[in-house]
């Protein structure tokens, strides 16, 4: 069987880009990254859908981005509430929840874990659409990873591609709830909010977002809010 590795935070967007690497005919080698973030939930939100998806593998790396910081995901910076779902997506400024360089270290991470198992794929669950214009979701930053990975690897050298893979980056959110339900993702085990908490507040961007994906599906998102 062909291998991936598949980025899964325990949010919605990778739990739906690794089912649809399994519905492709990949076996799953599940990459998680305890990196200091606050909403530390989402990692055993990971664990549950890595058991879902049947992964084969499913390793969790420890990183400190804290020593960085520079983001309200790794420091003591407010993650920013009151914007609607209009407003996140109308607004050219790059919020403070963006955390420096944070895909292209996860990346490296699972192109390193990819060419250790032999997989011919890396999913990553990054968009372009309902998001909040991180620099490291755009189809352009994607495609020059590609072009670092193609000559980064052993595996390069002997005529074999990583491929990166981003299934979800041009649907919006409710498309990525659709899709999810279609492949029955448990969205009930995923996790989307950033402030830490035991519920998800509903307030912060990446609540916002995901409520109004649900909405705009036509279902009742399963998880609780504060």
């Amino acid at each position: 069987m062909k291998k991936a590795v598949c980025l899964l935070s325990g949010g919605m967007d990778s739990a739906v880009s690794a089912a649809i690497a399994k519905k492709q005919g990949y076996g799953i080698y599940a990459l998680s990254v305890d990196y200091g973030q606050r909403h530390k939930k989402e990692l055993s939100c990971a664990r549950k859908i890595a058991k879902f998806l049947g992964a084969k593998e499913h390793k969790k790396i420890k990183i400190d981005l804290r020593q960085i910081g520079c983001s309200a995901l790794t420091a003591d910076i407010p993650v920013p509430v009151g914007k609607d779902a209009a407003g996140i997506k109308a607004s050219k400024k790059i919020p403070p929840t963006y955390v420096p360089a944070r895909n292209t270290i996860f990346l490296s991470y699972a192109l390193a874990y990819a060419e250790a198992v032999g997989a011919e794929a890396i999913y990553i669950g990054a968009n372009c659409v309902d998001y909040s214009g991180y620099p490291d979701c755009r189809p352009e930053y994607f495609k020059r990873f590609q072009d670092m990975a193609d000559y980064a690897t052993k595996k390069t050298v002997e005529g074999k591609r990583i491929l990166i893979k981003t299934p979800i980056i041009g649907l919006d959110k409710a498309g990525i709830v659709k899709k999810g339900l279609e492949l029955n993702v448990p969205f009930e085990h995923t996790w989307s909010c950033y402030q830490g908490g035991t519920k998800a507040c509903g307030e912060c961007e990446s609540c916002v977002l995901r409520l109004n994906g649900f909405k705009e599906a036509g279902v009742m998102d399963p998880i609780l809010y504060a």
